[in-house]
């Protein structure tokens, strides 16, 4: 199951808020938002920029987020990140972020899906899967020298798409948590 929405739109958000609620399903524990990615260059920056971005807004702090500006998950990490992820958080859906590379009239687009993502595989790099669901920014087009195309996205691109899909995620997460609370408040008036 595939969901694409560009970032322009202004129902993305609502959008990719109910495509990730229909592809998670029931939640039993609070879900991990993994966002992979580096600083280092502005286009794989997507990953580390929602990370921080979700851990600023979730109040309380009811999700598990990795990767972000201050501790980046990258592809050095990606080797250890499925075992910690299922050993520390066995119950919990796993929410891999990452940037892609796609065709030109893709720049832009945020897609979801309800397949584990392969980080690094727009540089050619062969990683594990992660993630029980993918959300995933194009932020450049492919070409033959796809890590320059990375260092040549443009920050408001790349912040534009972080926002939206944070924003996402943290209504997400925070009306998961309402749902949570009422349902314990009522079972508990109920006994």
């Amino acid at each position: 199951m595939d969901f694409s929405f560009h970032y322009y739109n202004s129902l993305a958000e609502t959008g990719i808020m109910m495509s990730l609620e229909r592809v998670l399903g029931t939640l039993t524990a609070p879900p991990v938002v993994l966002c992979i990615g580096s600083d280092l260059a502005v286009g794989d920056s997507l990953g580390p920029i929602v990370g921080t971005l979700v851990k600023q807004s979730v109040f309380p702090p009811s999700a598990y987020v990795y990767g972000t500006l201050k501790t980046p998950i990258t592809a050095k990490e990606m080797k250890y990140v499925n075992d910690f992820l299922r050993k520390t958080h066995p119950n919990s859906k796993i929410i891999a972020v990452d940037a892609a590379l796609g065709e030109e009239e893709d720049v832009g687009l945020v897609k979801v899906t309800s397949l584990p993502l392969r980080p690094g595989s727009g540089a050619n790099k062969r990683l594990g899967k992660v993630g029980d669901v993918s959300i995933l920014g194009i932020v450049a087009k492919k070409t033959a020298f796809s890590y320059s195309s990375l260092n040549l996205t443009r920050l408001n691109l790349v912040y534009s798409m972080a926002s939206l899909i944070s924003s996402s995620l943290s209504s997400l997460i925070n009306e998961q948590i309402r749902f949570s609370f009422t349902n314990s408040e009522r079972k508990t008036q109920l006994d």
